[in-house]
Formats: structure tokens, C-alpha cells, sequence
């Protein structure tokens, strides 16, 4: 079984499916509730291990019930949870999500108990970047311990993959430390200053990423599939065509599934076509982590 660690947020996420989004001061109503569990590190967990890769987690989470709950949900999926550290300090994250008709997203995040994962608890677990194979790092957590894992982990020669979501204002300076960066097209935009309008701009701004250290660029477009650009080269990949319900979790679903793919050494296409086919079905369940495929459902639509 390929070996995946991966580092990250885990939330609660509360889930309202409306008719449209609200605007700015509206209220809309006649909508359904969905109360599940997310955060991109958890998502990206579960995504990886529902497709077959052993997977554990490095986040932290509230000394509370929704903690308690996060972690139990964890363990059920079979995910090594022993990094998943505890702290009376701030409650478990929380997500308020709200989802239109076509599937489109607002969402709100109250961070928690995310932002005290620290430098220190990532250094304690130095067995656990000597055992994967691939990191998987997204930025709910402070960036210093974003940085600190890629950099355990290149330590120990780990292939690295850097989901730069939420991207901060003031950039970053460590996307050296990736071996793979996957924004999309809005983090995309805003780490270069690039526009991306077009396949040809989100080819540019891949480039100009990969010219700032990352070692490949791979920027996911939704609808349009990916490009990504590194030393061999530019690779496009088509999406898959689905009827969206809920996008929310379909990048996680991407990450998770390119961390798989990497680790089993596929190619750099077939690895991009197998994430596609994974954000496909996720798209079409409502939820994150409720809406995270199984590696036979992606490899169908992969048609493997």
C-alpha cells in the first residue's frame, strides 16, 4: 500500500444547500442542513485512504465533543491517528458552508483549534515523515508548521505535494520545499499576479510558479481539468463531465488522489486524469468528506 502523510486542519463542517447564494445583508431561505466532518488535512486524509493509500494525519483538534467526534470518524476510516494532538486552548475548527443549486460554495472558517498545531508537534513525529512516501501539506494550519513538514520531509526524501489553501495575503517563500503545487486558479493568480483567463494563461501562470522554486506547478481549473508545468514540460488534462451538486471537497478530493498516484509512482498524467476522476465524483454528492469517492467509483470514471 502506497504511504501517505499528511499534514493539515480538521473541522466540522455545517452544510446549507440553497436554492442560490445569498447576496451581501440577505437572507435566503428554504434550505437543508448537512452536519459533517472536513478541514482540508482531514478531507485530504480520508480522500487518500477511501482510494487505497495508508494514510496518517498530523492536525490537532479541540478538547471538546466535535474533537472527539473528528477523531473517532478518523480512526473508523482506518487512518493512523496518533499525530492528531489535543488542546484545551481553543475548540475543534469549524466550517459554515453554503452551496447554490449548480453546487458553487461560500464558506466561512472558524480555524480553532488548527491554529495551534505547532513547529514542536510536528518534530515529534520525525517516524512518521521517515515512513511516507508522499507529505501532503495544506495552509489551515500556521505556516510555520506548514514549512517545518515539508521540510521534515524532504528530510527523509518523502515526495512533497503543497496545497497552498487559503492562500495568505503576503505570498509565500518556501514553495521550493514542494516537489508539486496545486492552487487553483484564484491562489494561482494571486501567487504569481498573473491573470488567468484562458488555458494559455493558466499554462503561464503554472510556469511563473514553477520559476518561483516549485518543483512542478499544477493548477486545477474545476470544469477546465489541469495544467501543470515543471522540467518535463507542460501536461493538460481534461476534466471529467458531471452534473456538479456540491464542489465543497472536490480540490481535497484532487490532492488526496494525486498524493495516491505519486506514491504508487504513476506517471505525471495518469496521476493529474486519476485526481480529475476523483474532484469528478466528489462533486456530485453533497458534503466534503461525505462526498469522497472509493477507488473503484474513480476507477471507473478513470476508466481503468
Amino acid at each position: 500500500m502506497p504511504r501517505v502523510l499528511v499534514v493539515g486542519s480538521a473541522n466540522v463542517d455545517f452544510t446549507v444547500a440553497l436554492p442560490r447564494l445569498p447576496r451581501p445583508g440577505e437572507t435566503v431561505s428554504e434550505g437543508t442542513l448537512l452536519v459533517a466532518r472536513g478541514g482540508k488535512g482531514a478531507n485530504q486524509a480520508v480522500a487518500a485512504r477511501r482510494l487505497g493509500a495508508e494514510v496518517r494525519l498530523v492536525a490537532c483538534v479541540g478538547e471538546d465533543a466535535s474533537g472527539r467526534d473528528v477523531r473517532q470518524a478518523l480512526t473508523d476510516e482506518g487512518i493512523g491517528v496518533e499525530a492528531v494532538v489535543t488542546t484545551a486552548q481553543a475548540a475543534t475548527g469549524t466550517a459554515l458552508i453554503v452551496v447554490d443549486a449548480e453546487g458553487r460554495n461560500q464558506i466561512a472558517v472558524a480555524p480553532g483549534a488548527n491554529r495551534a498545531l505547532t513547529v514542536a508537534d510536528v518534530d515529534r513525529r520525525e517516524a512518521d515523515f521517515a515512513w511516507a512516501e508522499v507529505v501532503l501539506c495544506s495552509l489551515e494550519v500556521p505556516l510555520a508548521t506548514a514549512r517545518r513538514a515539508l521540510e521534515c520531509a524532504r528530510s527523509h526524501g518523502a515526495l512533497t505535494i503543497l496545497n497552498p489553501a487559503p492562500l495568505p495575503d503576503r505570498g509565500l517563500d518556501f514553495l521550493d520545499l514542494a516537489d508539486y503545487v496545486t492552487p487553483n486558479e484564484d491562489e494561482a493568480a494571486r501567487l504569481t499576479g498573473l491573470p488567468l483567463s484562458d488555458l494559455d494563461g493558466a499554462a503561464t501562470v503554472a510556469a511563473a510558479i514553477h520559476a518561483l522554486g516549485a518543483g512542478h506547478a499544477i493548477v486545477t481549473l474545476g470544469a477546465g481539468g489541469a495544467v501543470a508545468e515543471g522540467g518535463d514540460g507542460r501536461v493538460q488534462v481534461p476534466a471529467f463531465e458531471v452534473k456538479a451538486v456540491d464542489t465543497t471537497g472536490a480540490g481535497d478530493a484532487f490532492n488526496g488522489a494525486l498524493a495516491v498516484a505519486l506514491a504508487e509512482r504513476q506517471t505525471l498524467v495518469r496521476a493529474m486524469r486519476f485526481a480529475n476522476a476523483a474532484a469528478a465524483v466528489a462533486c456530485t454528492r453533497r458534503g466534503a468528506q461525505p462526498s469522497l469517492p472509493t477507488r473503484d467509483e474513480v476507477d471507473r470514471v478513470a476508466g481503468r
